[in-house]
């Protein structure tokens, strides 16, 4: 069986989800750390342009998001379950609003001027410009949009409230048990308290505070460095596994075969082309080829992302 590796940098929110939910699971993984900012010519040697942070590689198997992420490590392991039997779609529900609308706004609050130049006191101006040049790329041409500071600290009592309101109902995590909607909305809060300006809009709710706590508790699992050259020559000795069987038929027609381009819709656009191997419920899988990394499955979820026909 191919090792679970993630490749992913250490102040990524999005990352942090994924190795709360590697804890969570108990599991083993190699650790591959990827540049922040573009080029990531490695990763894309993986990927075919999604640029994202992180992404899970399986072998051959690349996959893309941390929804679609979430799903491949409740194959790895059924239990401690991430969509608790009964609440699968309560969970993944609120789990999609943490992932947009929760994250949204505490982007707005770490995006305050003086927030980054805390963040960034460290680094040479150079290193500063280049990281919001290439932020500023990574919202070029999606749906997504900078939610005006003002308009977020105005919303933030309401999301806070609720989700204090849920732990009172349910307890120590949002729906009685863990599920991968406590890791969707604590990625976010863990961003807002890496810096002593935003962690009050963490820490003056001291049920939330508390149950982040909790959720943090469980780790990151086991994991070991590894190389992006290493991940490269695995993903080339391997062969992807076979795609899911699913009777589905596509609402707009698109077939096995089919040469498609596929890119997420709210932000970090970059589409990636192939040949399309499998279109299920929630899954689309492409197959590519690259000089480096060899034949290669890139899976994407279908909520968020967009398909196009190529050639």
């Amino acid at each position: 069986m191919s090792e679970l590796i993630l490749h992913h940098y250490p102040a990524s929110p999005f990352a942090e989800k994924a190795r709360l939910m590697l804890g969570y699971k108990g599991l083993s993984w190699r650790s591959v750390f990827i540049p922040p900012v573009m080029p990531k010519p490695d990763l894309m040697a993986l990927t075919g342009g999604y640029r994202k942070t992180p992404v899970l590689q399986v072998g051959a198997d690349i996959y893309c998001d941390t929804a679609l992420i979430a799903r491949r490590l409740e194959q790895e392991k059924a239990i401690p379950a991430l969509f608790p039997q009964g609440q699968e779609f309560a969970v993944a529900g609120l789990a999609a609003w943490a992932d947009a609308t929760l994250f949204q706004h505490a982007v707005s609050h770490i995006f305050q001027p003086e927030v980054l130049a805390a963040r960034f006191a460290k680094l040479p101006p150079e290193a500063v410009e280049a990281f919001k040049v290439d932020r500023a790329g990574l919202f070029s041409g999606g749906t997504a949009t900078r939610l005006p500071l003002e308009q977020a600290r105005h919303q933030w009592p309401v999301f806070m409230s609720r989700l204090d309101q849920q732990l009172q109902r349910n307890g120590d995590f949002l729906f009685g048990e863990p599920s991968v909607a406590d890791f969707a909305a604590a990625h976010s809060l863990w961003f807002l308290r890496q810096t002593p300006h935003t962690a009050p809009a963490v820490d003056d709710y001291p049920n939330v505070a508390a149950w982040l706590k909790r959720v943090e508790g469980f780790g990151h699992g086991a994991l070991t460095p590894m190389s992006s050259a290493e991940a490269i020559e695995v993903a080339r000795n391997t062969t992807p596994v076979a795609v899911p069987v699913e009777t589905f038929t596509d609402p707009n027609g698109f077939a096995v075969g089919d040469r498609v381009a596929i890119g997420a819709i709210d932000y970090g656009v970059d589409a990636v082309e192939g040949e399309l191997v499998f279109a299920g419920t929630e899954e689309l899988i492409l197959r590519r080829e690259d000089p480096r990394a060899g034949t290669v499955h890139v899976h994407f979820p279908r909520l968020g992302f967009r398909i196009e026909k190529r050639g």
